[in-house]
């Protein structure tokens, strides 16, 4: 046995979900109602927009995780105009999301209208969670802990994969060039057509 190898391990999806959920709900928990209004590096939402947006995929993607169908409809409902414990709420939904990822199966097959392999769709919800998550911190002065892990390699692999046709859709901007000594979550940013140095939005309460 060679002593000196190096020994990968494989996460699931649900895995790699839980360890952006424990980034991305303290950062929705720090966003303080004078924030709501800032700008953020996803250029079309401000910061209670993109929040309303990112609800919506933690709930959709709950329901792609057991096959069936999303409804991505064209108007996003206001989660954050329903009430002041919609903080909470964002962290129950994203622990359904969790939940759902890491039951047997959901990785298996295809899912969505596009039957696309689960787990590239699982990788998808992970990418707006981490991402997302990344643009509320940014817009709000928060600290976002981008440690260059396990869930930056998969979604790497993702974004690579899913770069061509998301930019055709407009739902990933053209790559922003980036130093020699980016770290890989900075590239993986710029990939998906953000500026890893944004500034701009408003500080949190």
């Amino acid at each position: 046995m060679d002593t000196n190898a190096v020994e990968t391990k494989t996460y699931g999806i649900g895995e790699l979900l839980a360890l952006a959920r424990d980034r991305a709900v303290p950062v929705v928990r720090g966003i303080g109602d004078t924030a709501l209004a800032a700008a953020t590096p996803c250029v079309e939402y401000d910061v209670k927009a993109l929040v309303n947006h990112l609800y919506q995929v933690v709930v959709q993607f709950q329901r792609l995780a057991v096959k069936e169908a999303s409804d991505f409809g064209e108007t996003i409902p206001d989660q954050v105009g329903v009430g002041p414990d919609w903080r909470d709420r964002f962290a129950a939904e994203t622990d359904k999301l969790v939940a759902a990822w890491s039951a047997p199966g959901a990785e298996d097959g295809t899912t969505g209208a596009m039957n696309m392999p689960a787990r590239l769709v699982g990788a998808m919800a992970l990418l707006d969670l981490t991402v997302h998550a990344w643009d509320l911190a940014t817009a709000t002065g928060q600290h976002y802990p981008s440690a260059d892990d396990a869930v930056v390699a998969e979604l790497a692999g993702a974004v690579a994969e899913l770069a061509p046709t998301a930019r055709k859709m407009g739902v990933f901007g053209d790559p922003v060039p980036v130093a020699e000594s980016a770290s890989a979550f900075e590239r993986l940013l710029a990939q998906s057509g953000r500026d890893p140095y944004w500034k701009g939005g408003a500080e949190a309460e």
